[in-house]
């Protein structure tokens, strides 16, 4: 797929679930999981062990349906490695220019992190196909994407942190073009616990939820 096509597909599917776990087999389940919920887009952190090695037995497990990229990027060598085993989006928390272009050259799409309207204006400008707005949950949630869309609308935003059940349509309303939804999703408790019934549940329930919220919002743009 071309860096355009993949950047559709993440605005079409609304959910990017964020899998962080205590080891690559807990995290490998989890993916599963998800992907049978529906979501068919995983984001393995760089803090899960073994992460890169997983991305590879992912890519080749969960088929070319499923698109794999990989989080908690913080330089290019990094975004690197993950791609040349098959990572088809990079996320970082921050805003990394030698990271952006890097992604950029070998065709992905890159979601850096950003805060303030000037780290999210740096990213936008830098080449970031989306901005990753994190932590967003502690900076007021979907009141801070309704915020900063407003002199904002041109730039994609993903707000990760504070995404859950409850807020999750405040957040399409708001103007994201997707979610970032980490523990909220693939719960820690259902991970420990070896219940992936749960996280295919969540996953249910989420894209739901982002199907109903942009329903909403068609209807109330055109009424």
């Amino acid at each position: 797929m071309t860096r355009e096509e993949i950047s559709k597909r993440i605005v079409e599917v609304g959910i990017v679930p964020i899998v962080r776990a205590t080891s690559s087999a807990q995290a490998r389940r989890a993916a599963e999981a998800v992907c049978a919920g529906g979501i068919p887009i995983v984001e393995v952190t760089m803090t899960v062990p073994g992460a890169i090695e997983l991305i590879k037995e992912l890519v080749k497990s969960l088929g070319a349906e499923v698109l794999i990229g990989a989080g908690t990027v913080l330089d290019a060598g990094t975004a690197q490695r993950c791609i040349d085993t098959g990572a088809e989006f990079i996320v970082a928390p921050g805003f990394d220019s030698a990271t952006v272009q890097l992604v950029k050259s070998l065709g992905k799409p890159m979601m850096s992190g950003a805060l303030t309207p000037t780290e999210v204006i740096a990213a936008w400008r830098a080449g970031s196909d989306f901005v990753k707005i994190f932590p967003c949950g502690t900076v007021g949630g979907p009141k801070y994407i309704k915020a900063l869309k407003a002199p904002l609308p041109q730039i994609p935003m993903i707000p990760t942190g504070g995404v859950n059940l409850n807020t999750a349509a405040e957040f399409i309303q708001a103007g994201a073009v997707a979610l970032g939804i980490g523990g909220e999703l693939v719960s820690t408790a259902a991970l420990k616990a070896g219940d992936m019934k749960v996280i295919t549940e969540a996953a249910q329930q989420f894209i739901r939820i982002v199907r109903e919220a942009r329903a909403s919002a068609v209807n109330s743009a055109a009424s």
